[in-house]
């Protein structure tokens, strides 16, 4: 899905072990990274929403899990955030010259396509929740 080896071994690991919290070092030993890859690995997975973490009373240590009920949640951040993107290709298209026809069509095709595929996903997800 786009993301480096150790973070995507990281967010496996997390998915199938038989425990649903790992430690640190548990992570660590599993994948055989170097403190530094787990902790990248780790930090860069807590960014994008994708694992999260908690604490025990009178332990020090962090448990890490995945968030994997918050799938939907975050298939429908990242189709609405092509809206942007959608947005720069309508600006672009507002800016160019009227002389590259063709090529004009086509940023007009990407945008439609891009706004009709934001409406459909949210749509499909929508239905999935209504199920």
């Amino acid at each position: 899905m786009g993301i480096a080896p150790a973070p995507a071994r990281v967010n496996a690991l997390l998915t199938i072990a038989d425990t649903p919290e790992l430690t640190f070092d548990e992570i660590r030993e599993a994948l055989q990274l170097s403190k530094s890859a787990t902790s990248n690995a780790i930090n860069y997975l807590l960014t994008l929403d994708r694992i999260g973490y908690k604490t025990k009373p009178g332990d020090r240590k962090r448990y890490f899990y995945s968030k994997l009920n918050q799938w939907k949640t975050s298939f429908r951040d990242r189709i609405l955030g092509l809206d942007g993107y959608t947005s720069m290709i309508r600006e672009i298209q507002e800016n160019r010259t009227e002389d590259t026809v063709e090529f004009n069509k086509q940023l007009e095709d990407l945008a439609n396509f891009m706004d009709y595929y934001i409406k459909e996903s949210i749509a499909i997800i929508d239905r999935w929740e209504n199920k």
